[in-house]
């Protein structure tokens, strides 16, 4: 705001001048827009298998009936799962209208959670967590590793042949065994490049690696070895016997 006195000092036009500041527009894949494609638009038929179907009853019973809509998400994932790891508007529109409430309604859980994909992914999809207790014991070389080793390809795509996807992902709860991916389902734990590397090997190969630490732990132990709870634990009683018989 300028003040009366700066006012007589500044040309009218300068005075006049209102100071509006302006965001040119970009398009950005984060935008939540849907936009229809061949693969992609509601007349691409959807329905769920018959053993999928008995499955979403079966979810759709632990609740009220006036509250039916709270399996969104539990349906949704059903939905992703058959749709070959994508969850299309088609998907959406279908659980929808499966519920009974409105598509928008769908239309914003489907974009707000990151685990719902909105475009196709590859047969295996890899999600390599990056956040911090990964990146501290080398999730960046995890990352360019797996990408490399598919076909230099980078994050968030998939390979030509279309048998995987690579993404990087925030915490995906195994902290103490990081650096980690996720391949479908299963967790790949303590990783180094060349375990990574030899995890989707098994992949190329119609193998299924086993899941878990790729380390000497079996679990989650500490590195150094047990520190705490190395002797037997007392059982019931055993230190509060009455004093009476």
């Amino acid at each position: 705001m300028f003040s009366r006195f700066a006012r007589k000092a500044l040309p009218w036009n300068v005075i006049r001048r209102r100071l509006l500041s302006t965001t040119p527009s970009r398009r950005s894949d984060a935008l939540f827009v849907h936009r229809d494609t061949p693969y992609n638009n509601p007349k691409v038929a959807f329905e769920f298998n018959v053993d999928n179907m008995k499955r979403a009853k079966e979810i759709i019973s632990h609740y009220p009936p006036q509250y039916k809509k709270a399996a969104v998400i539990p349906l949704l994932d059903l939905g992703q799962r058959q749709n070959k790891g994508w969850t299309s508007i088609s998907v959406m529109n279908y659980v929808a209208n499966l519920l009974e409430m409105p598509p928008m309604r769908v239309y914003e859980v489907a974009t707000f959670y990151t685990m719902f994909n909105r475009e196709p992914i590859g047969e295996h999809f890899v999600q390599v967590c990056t956040t911090t207790p990964c990146m501290l014991r080398g999730s960046t070389d995890i990352l360019n590793a797996a990408c490399e080793h598919l076909g230099a390809i980078k994050p968030g795509q998939t390979t030509k042949d279309g048998k995987f996807t690579v993404i990087e992902v925030e915490c995906q709860g195994a902290c103490s065994n990081a650096p980690m991916m996720v391949v479908g389902d299963d967790f790949y734990e303590d990783l180094t490049p060349e375990s990574t590397k030899r995890i989707l090997d098994g992949f190329k190969k119609g193998k299924k690696p086993k899941p878990g630490p790729q380390s000497s732990r079996q679990t989650s132990e500490n590195s150094a070895g047990l520190t705490a709870l190395t002797s037997e634990p007392y059982g019931p009683g055993e230190f509060c016997q009455p004093d009476f018989q």
